[in-house]
């Protein structure tokens, strides 16, 4: 695969711009994007848990679906029509109250058309995953 065509600072420029809405907050930090991987934090908040005090699905899928965007705009470069085609979530365990939510992300597969990808959702320091995630992206002709 190629190098990044964006850094994080690009990326961030532009996902403020154009995707306000996933990601104009403080909530959500882009900590490295390479353009093979990405690493997101999601900051603890209790507007995360779902009734029983685990981090809900929602914001599990939400933030995976969103690392896989941040990997494949590293990629191919500030694309903002790709679009989610598919997102498979396993759920492995539960994420604990008061932990942030870590995403990696890489890419399996870049092709001209489609991006296919896995992301591991971590919670805090433990380095057993709480949700395993694979996605396929389409990549629109520019």
């Amino acid at each position: 695969m190629a190098l990044a065509k964006m850094s994080v600072a690009e990326l961030e420029r532009f996902l403020r711009d154009e995707f306000p809405q996933a990601f104009s907050g403080d909530d959500i930090t882009i900590e490295s994007a390479d353009g093979q991987t990405s690493l997101l934090r999601q900051r603890y908040s209790e507007r995360m848990l779902r009734p029983g005090g685990t981090v809900s699905g929602p914001t599990l899928m939400a933030l995976a679906d969103f690392a896989m965007y941040v990997v494949l705009l590293s990629a191919i470069g500030p694309i903002g029509l790709a679009v989610t085609t598919n997102l498979n979530i396993n759920f492995l365990r539960k994420g604990q109250p008061g932990q942030d939510v870590l995403a990696e992300a890489r890419l399996l597969k870049l092709g001209k058309r489609l991006a296919v990808g896995e992301v591991n959702l971590l919670s805090g320091t433990s380095p057993d995953p709480i949700a395993h995630v694979t996605s396929t992206y389409s990549i629109p002709n520019v």
